[in-house]
């Protein structure tokens, strides 16, 4: 305990000397340097701080609309600019682009990327002409899917001759 009392009788000295403190100024100051140390001892965040860092969470740093633009996405937690924010969340912030539109209410249609960079890799793969290979798949399925139906059809029409001659 006389530890805990040094250290914060030690802090609220030295904010002391640099800003004119009343008495009950350094009281009050005191007795919060001390629950906070003690606090920070048991490994328990005060209550003060967790609302601090929970509206902290909740306050953007810029509006929905000027953090998506043409050549860059601002981050609304730090204000930082870039290209496509999901590493950037991930390292930084330790959070996934889900619980990033979940806390600024951001819709899933609204790209997480910017408009210019989106529109450069939307080019390059037109250029290298990736389409040309979803484009096979997707007929090489339908015709699947069509002769999947051929045979039920003639079991069908099978069934209907036999029905008929009977």
């Amino acid at each position: 305990m006389t530890n805990l009392l040094e250290m914060a009788t030690s802090i609220v000295s030295a904010h002391a000397s640099n800003s004119p403190m009343s008495k009950e100024d350094l009281l009050a100051e005191l007795q919060e340097v001390y629950k906070a140390l003690s606090a920070m001892e048991k490994g328990v965040v005060p209550v003060a701080e967790q609302s601090a860092l929970a509206e902290e969470a909740v306050v953007p740093v810029i509006t929905k609309r000027k953090a998506f633009g043409k050549d860059q996405i601002i981050c609304m937690i730090c204000g930082k600019g870039f290209k496509t924010l999901g590493r950037h969340l991930s390292a930084e912030h330790d959070m996934t682009p889900k619980e990033y539109r979940a806390q600024f209410d951001i819709p899933r249609t609204q790209s997480l990327a910017a408009k210019s960079y989106s529109e450069s890799r939307r080019q390059m793969a037109i250029a290298l002409d990736l389409g040309a290979g979803l484009a096979k798949g997707r007929a090489a399925r339908a015709e699947k899917k069509a002769a999947e139906k051929k045979p039920a059809a003639k079991k069908a029409g099978a069934k209907k001759a036999a029905a008929t001659e009977e």
